[in-house]
């Protein structure tokens, strides 16, 4: 038995689960809409090229989620998770899950996205275990900052040690997909890398490195 670990977006899901959960939350009129999407797809491009900062990124990401109600912000999680997410969820994606559950591998999402957008989806996958950023909440409420690390670049990796320890567990014969530039430092990490579907970046890195490369598209 193995771990397999799994990055969200773009890899398991055909979007980015972060960009699209901004871009409608400016449908909804819940964010300034010319300043919030400018803002979205800056952070997007910075991420494709591998200059994001996190922390100003989750400052924009985190700041609506203490805007509302989690009664609000649950409602309109389901309806992101039927119009934005459902039709996204690949089927080949799903089949990749199901080889791993079946061999008796331990499961595990590692994402940059935060929890309140990506534990719904993680659900929904069947996938038990998640790592992802840890939105503060207080009193019930998120505060709109990030707690701890976010798991994002080196921070997946301080992140997963950390899971690891707490879960009697080791990287030993561990299998990681991801179609990002930015998981470099945990790909590195693993027995078995597998670039899926990935960015330019990583795709010449892949084969560089002999990592083997797959489309779940």
């Amino acid at each position: 038995m193995s771990l397999a670990i799994f990055d969200l977006d773009n890899t398991l899901i055909s979007i980015d689960s972060d960009h699209a959960w901004g871009q409608f939350l400016v449908e909804q009129g819940a964010v300034d809409p010319v300043r919030y999407h400018e803002a979205n797809e800056r952070f997007l491009e910075d991420y494709k090229n591998g200059t994001l900062d996190i922390h100003a990124y989750l400052e924009l990401a985190l700041k609506p989620l203490a805007e509302y109600s989690r009664e609000q912000l649950n409602a309109w999680h389901q309806q992101f998770m039927a119009s934005k997410i459902e039709p996204h969820i690949l089927p080949k994606g799903e089949e990749l899950l199901a080889r791993h559950r079946e061999r008796g591998d331990t499961l595990l999402i590692i994402t940059a996205t935060n929890r309140f957008v990506t534990g719904p989806i993680a659900e929904r996958l069947g996938v038990d275990d998640l790592i992802a950023v840890e939105p503060e909440c207080v009193d019930g409420r998120y505060t709109g900052r990030v707690h701890g690390t976010p798991s994002f670049r080196e921070g997946k990796v301080e992140r997963l040690e950390t899971w690891l320890s707490r879960n009697a567990t080791s990287l030993h014969d561990a299998w990681f997909y991801s179609d990002s530039l930015n998981d470099l430092p945990l790909l590195e990490k693993v027995d078995h890398p597998v670039a899926v579907d990935p960015d330019d970046t990583l795709r010449r890195e892949a084969e560089r490195r002999d990592w083997r490369i797959i489309s779940l598209r």
